[in-house]
């Protein structure tokens, strides 16, 4: 089995113009704001960083396959979890390009599926926050809700990014997604 590390991971961020309002959402409710930037994780855990020039081309293939892809966050989901946890998230549309990429990434690197394990497969998502029991999660669900205005966005780029134990994760490498549009 290769190694793996929750220190490294690849991710789709979106563009910096539109990160206020995810992270108005997140010094709210996510009490990782301050670890991960706005993201959709797409390979976690990964590669170790100090295989990253190795991992390289591989990612750089795939972006090389596929087309940059417009998205608009639509509204606020939750997954629940045990003992009535959630994770609230932000729902991308159209989600079957992120489905695509994420898939093509996992082909290239078959050892690393934690994202597409679950019986639904993968589903493409922005964590904005977590609640700790159901009453809380569908009072905040209807506030968020009532409240969030679909965002668009078009993502560029997939990052390869890294952290140290105890420190904020840092883009290592930005992979263009430079193909073209069927």
């Amino acid at each position: 089995m290769p190694p793996k590390t929750h220190h490294t991971a690849v991710v789709a961020i979106p563009p910096l113009e539109v990160w206020e309002p995810i992270q108005a959402l997140r010094r709210q409710h996510d009490r990782n704001v301050h670890r991960w930037m706005p993201h959709i994780t797409l390979l976690y855990p990964f590669l170790p960083q100090t295989s990253f020039d190795t991992a390289l081309p591989a990612l750089l293939a795939v972006g090389h396959r596929l087309a940059p892809m417009a998205l608009t966050f639509t509204t606020v989901r939750a997954f629940s979890h045990a003992r009535g946890n959630a994770t609230l998230w932000l729902a991308p549309e159209p989600p079957a390009p992120l489905v695509t990429l994420q898939a093509a990434l996992q082909a290239a690197f078959p050892d690393y599926n934690e994202q597409a394990r679950f019986h639904s497969g993968f589903t493409p998502h922005l964590s904005i926050g977590q609640t700790r029991s159901p009453a809380e999660r569908q009072q905040l669900l209807q506030n968020l809700r009532a409240a969030w205005q679909p965002l668009q966005c078009t993502l560029h780029a997939v990052a390869l990014i890294w952290r140290t134990a105890d420190g904020p994760f840092q883009v290592a490498h930005n992979i263009p997604l430079s193909g073209h549009s069927a």
